[in-house]
């Protein structure tokens, strides 16, 4: 039996394993990884099951214990893609360990933090489950569209009902208990097509577009800057434009993503409703202007003496000889689906933000190590462990 202190081989055993499978979105096919994470929690004595709302976007949840409280640990699966392979230094599909750090696709997002929660799984297992209440670990994609068939499907089916929530993320072993809220839409404007040649004869969606632009840019982008929570602050970026069919013709159409990040008191309806009035200040004539929401969730500010946050704090302390410390977030994690719930929500894991999403993601083998033994540490301190 290897040497539950320094668990290095089984991790990196596991990490390569998780890389190898290819789980890249687009297209976002899940089954394959969420049959592996089923499978090896079902040998370690879980109650496992696989859930989809789509066929191809599978999840995977494991289960042990029953009652209350119910202790839920997250991670996605699903990756960007590689890229340009000659951007890598080797086979993205395939782990490598080089000074003291495993390269590979997902090694970093999110497979690394997946890695350790698999560990964690098994040994808490292995020390015989959960004293009281219930431990549940839910593997699942659509994450990186910020789509609705990972855990916000297991919420809205009722699979899972944590009172804790432990999203895994790149945390380099520190902690998040709060995130903005995120709200996607397409702004569309309309016009009439024209031969060039006549172009007069037109209205220019695209130009018409352009208007919209300046007056979110002059008018309302600067009100969103000042809007603060602690750290934390909103923002708008205006990230994909196309229009037009030809440039032999007058754009009949032209269309715009906007990205809106949220402070926790923001809604997302309010967020909708001010950026379509937004839109429809810069004066265009009726009906040419449209704000379509695409994904939305608010924002979540935990308290620092929650239970799971003592409990994670504690054990970051026990292993490393140093407080706990608190973080902000660049992106979002799923753990925005339970924002309005009223649970404790932590996102915690081994690795670097800057790593995810670029050629030659990498995972430092110690934290991995580190998070693994932190995770088992806080889930004896919260639930118990019967050996």
């Amino acid at each position: 039996m290897a040497n539950r202190d320094t668990p290095d081989r089984e991790l990196f055993g596991i990490l390569s394993e998780l890389i190898a499978i290819d789980s890249t979105f687009p297209p976002g096919d899940t089954r394959r990884i969420a049959d592996w994470a089923a499978a090896r929690l079902a040998r370690a004595g879980y109650a496992t099951e696989t859930v989809a709302g789509v066929p191809e976007m599978s999840n995977a949840v494991a289960r042990l214990g029953s009652g209350k409280p119910s202790l839920v640990f997250n991670v996605h699966y699903d990756t960007i893609g590689p890229g340009e392979r000659a951007a890598w230094s080797g086979d993205p599909f395939k782990a490598e360990l080089r000074d003291g750090r495993i390269y590979g696709l997902g090694a970093g997002n999110c497979k690394g933090p997946m890695a350790a929660q698999v560990w964690a799984a098994e040994e808490v297992a292995r020390r015989g489950g959960p004293a009281r209440g219930e431990l549940v670990f839910t593997f699942v994609g659509d994450e990186e569209s910020l789509g609705e068939n990972g855990l916000a499907l297991l919420r809205a089916r009722g699979i899972v009902r944590p009172d804790m929530l432990v999203v895994g993320a790149q945390t380099e072993n520190q902690l998040i208990i709060a995130e903005r809220g995120v709200l996607w839409t397409k702004i569309r404007t309309r016009g009439r097509a024209a031969h060039a040649g006549l172009a007069p004869e037109g209205d220019s969606a695209i130009l018409r577009m352009m208007r919209v632009i300046a007056a979110i840019e002059r008018d309302f982008a600067p009100k969103i800057a000042q809007r603060r929570s602690g750290t934390l602050q909103a923002m708008i970026n205006i990230g994909r434009i196309r229009g037009g069919s030809n440039t032999n013709v007058v754009p009949d159409f032209c269309e715009i993503e906007v990205d809106r990040r949220l402070v926790p008191e923001e809604t997302v309806e309010g967020a909708l409703a001010e950026l379509e009035q937004a839109a429809l200040a810069a004066g265009e004539p009726a009906g040419t202007v449209e704000v379509e929401r695409i994904t939305g969730t608010r924002g979540f500010r935990g308290s620092e003496s929650g239970p799971c946050v003592r409990a994670f704090g504690e054990a970051i302390s026990d292993r490393t000889g140093k407080p706990a410390k608190f973080l902000d977030v660049v992106g979002v994690f799923d753990g925005r689906w339970f924002a309005g719930d009223g649970i404790e929500i932590l996102d915690f894991g081994p690795g670097e933000g800057a790593e995810g999403h670029k050629p030659n993601e990498s995972m430092p083998l110690d934290q991995l190590v580190d998070a693994a033994l932190i995770q088992v540490d806080a889930i004896g301190s919260l639930l118990g462990l019967r050996k």
